[in-house]
């Protein structure tokens, strides 16, 4: 683990989009395609703001969110919906996207058609992940129904989570097919986060979950 400090948090999403754009463009001279999964929430939108811009052939860039939470794209808590308002624009709009929530079905419904998708893009050339002051990242959440077979060596590349801290349903990459990205950044701001992680490296992965990905990552920190 590689753990980078910034001095604000803007001056960490310019340097970090700098990286994930030249992460990109290295992928790209080897590959016809790569896969670029990155994180929701509230955290990663600064990136994607400068990212966005980035002069990359964007239409080889396929991109997928770390986990989705189950409710329709135009809903204020749609990760897809925050990836298309933020990162999906500018030069990046020629970016492929591919949506997790399906309307109409129930998450464990549509594993199988979504995980088809997923399986040819791994393993995944740039990850962006972030992670919650419980130590949760994508949607791997301590304590959570089904956690340990989310975090096993042998999991399949998605799995439903339903954590009774949330108010709905998620889907989520799981921890084998985070930890195995090629290129992984972390990204947490707050003194709160940064004691979170420290106290996570002590502590086995079904009680930090972010623990199970933190192998060769690249982790970026600002106040």
């Amino acid at each position: 683990m590689k753990f980078n400090e910034y001095p604000d948090q803007d001056m960490l999403a310019i340097e970090v989009a700098n990286e994930i754009a030249g992460d990109l463009k290295t992928h790209l001279l080897h590959q016809d395609t790569v896969s670029f999964a990155v994180a929701g929430g509230t955290t990663p939108g600064l990136i994607f703001d400068d990212l966005c811009a980035a002069d990359i052939d964007w239409d080889r860039v396929h991109v997928m969110a770390t986990d989705e939470r189950w409710v329709p794209q135009d809903n204020a808590r749609s990760n897809a919906a925050m990836i298309r308002k933020r990162l999906l624009q500018n030069r990046a709009a020629a970016a492929q996207f591919l949506p997790f929530h399906v309307p109409g079905r129930e998450p464990e419904d549509v594993l199988a058609e979504l995980e088809s998708r997923v399986v040819p893009e791994l393993p995944l050339s740039v990850l962006l992940l972030g992670m919650g002051e419980d130590m949760h990242t994508a949607s791997l959440f301590p304590g959570a129904a089904g956690i340990e077979a989310a975090l096993a060596a042998d999991a399949p590349p998605l799995a439903v989570m339903r954590p009774d801290s949330q108010p709905e349903a998620r889907i989520t990459l799981t921890a084998r097919v985070l930890d195995a990205a090629i290129a992984k950044h972390l990204v947490i701001f707050g003194d709160a986060k940064r004691e979170a992680l420290e106290q996570a490296m002590a502590l086995p992965p079904e009680n930090a979950p972010v623990q199970a990905v933190l192998s060769e990552v690249s982790v970026h920190w600002a106040p």
